[in-house]
């Protein structure tokens, strides 16, 4: 992933996180029950989904 890409952390249908490019999450997708951001850089997301994870918001992959 590039850091000139804004990335956003969505939760599926799963109750798992991922870091997904914008582009993904304007989709119509319906996996997607939750979703935080824009993170502007891989670490920051990564940060926030660690973070999820701990507080129980969602599963790791």
């Amino acid at each position: 992933m590039t850091n000139a890409q804004e990335l956003y952390i969505v939760k599926r249908s799963t109750g798992n996180c991922e870091i997904v490019p914008s582009k993904e999450v304007g989709d119509d997708n319906q996996e997607i029950i939750e979703q935080w951001g824009p993170f502007t850089s891989e670490e920051e997301a990564i940060a926030r989904r660690i973070g999820l994870i701990r507080a129980g918001k969602c599963q790791p992959q």
